[in-house]
């Protein structure tokens, strides 16, 4: 059994066949996906393809790209719909330097907002984190408390070090497959197993020999194989593992 930690489902890239493509998942033994926010409205469409799926589970809360458009009543909106039922986490919250949408300024105060919301409403948080490891781990060090996972993990090792220092997981996308990604399979292989999570980030990030292509929740089992591979541990192993991790994290029973 596997969980995808970390997709998009509520956009419109899957409006044509979201059914179709939970079935998939399913069948690929895929048993529960969570699907995360990365906008206000995002967060409601989250929420309402929860809803239709038993094993699909929403993370509410608003993209750092997003956060110059934020006002107050978009965090009491994502503060209120954290109430609901399935939400497992808010987020994808954090900090995104590399493409600069918003001004850093304002991804730090929403970044801070959410984390509140978070601790408000007892609930984990989904880390986003780009070339901004340094005022990540400055902001997260105020909340000790906080339970984190580090999204479609990237940076350096001195950056794995303190997040797994922290107690916080770390979780691989289909990205760990590429070529290229060596740095990431590095990463991968020094996190300790009952720290280590997988997702797909889909539609983003198909595997290698799949690029091109959509992303789908099924195919977090590519992420699986590289992690193992990795890791030096058998396929089952991860599987396991990473399952009991995300399902402990979310409180998914």
């Amino acid at each position: 059994m596997l969980i995808d930690t970390h997709c998009h489902l509520d956009f419109p890239e899957f409006d044509g066949d979201r059914e179709a493509v939970v079935a998939e998942a399913a069948v690929a033994g895929v048993a529960y996906i969570v699907n995360v926010a990365s906008s206000v409205i995002g967060a409601r469409r989250a929420l309402e393809v929860a809803a239709c799926f038993p094993g699909v589970y929403a993370v509410v809360g608003v993209h750092p790209h997003e956060a110059d458009m934020v006002s107050e009543a978009d965090l009491r909106e994502i503060s209120r719909l954290a109430e609901r039922e399935k939400v497992v986490a808010i987020g994808e919250t954090g900090l995104d330097y590399y493409r600069n949408l918003a001004t850093p300024q304002n991804q730090q105060r929403i970044f801070r907002s959410q984390i509140e919301i978070a601790l408000e409403r007892g609930l984990p948080l989904v880390v986003h984190c780009r070339q901004a490891q340094e005022d990540t781990l400055k902001i997260l060090k105020e909340y000790p408390s906080l339970r984190t996972v580090i999204h479609c993990f990237s940076g350096d090792h001195s950056f794995l070090s303190e997040c797994l220092a922290r107690g916080y997981y770390c979780s691989f996308t289909c990205n760990i497959t590429y070529k290229k990604a060596g740095d990431i399979r590095s990463y991968a292989a020094a996190v300790p197993m009952e720290r280590l999570m997988l997702e797909t980030d889909a539609p983003y990030l198909p595997p290698e020999g799949l690029r091109g292509k959509r992303n789908v929740p099924a195919w977090v089992r590519y992420a699986a194989e590289a992690v193992a591979s990795a890791q030096g541990a058998g396929f089952e192993q991860v599987c396991e593992a990473t399952t009991a991790n995300a399902r402990a994290f979310f409180g998914i029973i």
